[in-house]
């Protein structure tokens, strides 16, 4: 980008970044006190089943949108409803009980005041974004959030811009707040990121674990040949060890060898409980996936046996099932 030119997207990148300050300067100071109703809007709203009907137009609508789908992946149910189209039927997505965040810069944009009065009579609360506080909007919200800006970032201070990008950070903000009281935890965050390599990151060793007839397992006087003969048809490189039900203990693959290296052909004379680990490493099926790899690499080992707190056996993990898991 030349110097002479018209357009310097750095300026712009700042004009955004003023704007943001001048933001966290509000939540600092005069706004910290309508932000925490708001939340506290939207955690009674969760509390009797409601949801969060976020609703905004042109560009303000797609900020919705990312509001809403913020809101519903930190475990706040909450859709976008488009203004335009609810005045044409999809009001009836609207039930009592619900929290309405509008978002519109102006205050005065008519699809959403055509809104106002089906929301009053619903008695649903009623939050907005705005940049002007003595808007017809803000005057009827029951919270009213200022995401006024000095300047939009555009060079003719007309596209929505800088507004836009405040309206987003402070939807954000909602949201978090809201997961943060609600004491939303990574496994919760994990439920609903089932796919993709943040499900991967996120999963709990039950959603990846072996099961059931999938579970190597022999008793303690069963006798080599059969030890070695489950190992193979259960292709883990391993067999749990186990007497109604509870761990006893694990043969593996290296295991083995160094049986057959110390004893030779007498090794086969043995039965699993002689020649079992009487002390494998385990797991709890709650813990996380990325967990279970961090001890699989530790140990230098390839499986764990996943047990309840009775040490009774509830399924196999392998390093082959956590491909894709990253440490956290």
């Amino acid at each position: 980008m030349q110097k002479d030119d018209p357009f310097q997207p750095a300026e712009l990148v700042r004009t955004e970044a003023a704007a943001l300050e001048a933001l966290a300067a509000r939540l600092d100071g005069p706004m910290a006190g309508p932000f925490a109703r708001a939340v506290e809007m939207i955690l009674r709203c969760g509390e009797q089943n409601g949801r969060v009907v976020v609703t905004g137009m042109g560009k303000s609508g797609i900020i919705s949108q990312k509001i809403a789908a913020t809101l519903s992946s930190t475990g706040s149910p909450a859709l976008f409803l488009h203004p335009a189209e609810a005045v044409h039927g999809d009001l009836g997505v609207l039930l009592p009980g619900d929290v309405v965040i509008a978002l519109s810069a102006s205050g005065e944009t008519e699809e959403i005041l055509r809104l106002l009065a089906t929301l009053k009579r619903k008695g649903d609360a009623l939050i907005s974004f705005c940049c002007n506080l003595q808007s017809t909007l803000a005057a009827a919200s029951d919270v009213a959030l200022d995401c006024s800006v000095e300047r939009e970032a555009c060079g003719l201070n007309l596209s929505p811009t800088a507004s836009t990008t405040a309206m987003l950070a402070l939807g954000d903000a909602l949201a978090v707040a809201v997961s943060l009281r609600k004491g939303f935890r990574a496994e919760d965050f994990a439920e609903l990121h089932p796919g993709g390599k943040l499900g991967k990151q996120l999963a709990k060793v039950r959603d990846l674990m072996h099961t059931g007839e999938d579970i190597p397992t022999v008793a303690p006087n069963t006798p080599m040949a059969d030890v070695i003969f489950e190992m193979s048809s259960k292709k883990l490189g391993m067999t749990t060890v186990q007497e109604s039900g509870h761990l006893r203990g694990v043969i593996s693959d290296g295991d083995l060898r160094r049986l057959l290296e110390r004893e030779g052909g007498a090794a086969l004379g043995k039965t699993a409980g002689e020649a079992m680990n009487a002390h494998p490493r385990t797991i709890a099926a709650e813990e996380l996936a990325a967990k279970a790899l961090a001890i699989l690499e530790e140990r230098k080992i390839t499986s764990l046996i996943v047990v309840d707190a009775a040490q009774k056996v509830e399924g196999v993990v392998h390093l082959h099932d956590l491909w894709g898991v990253e440490l956290i």
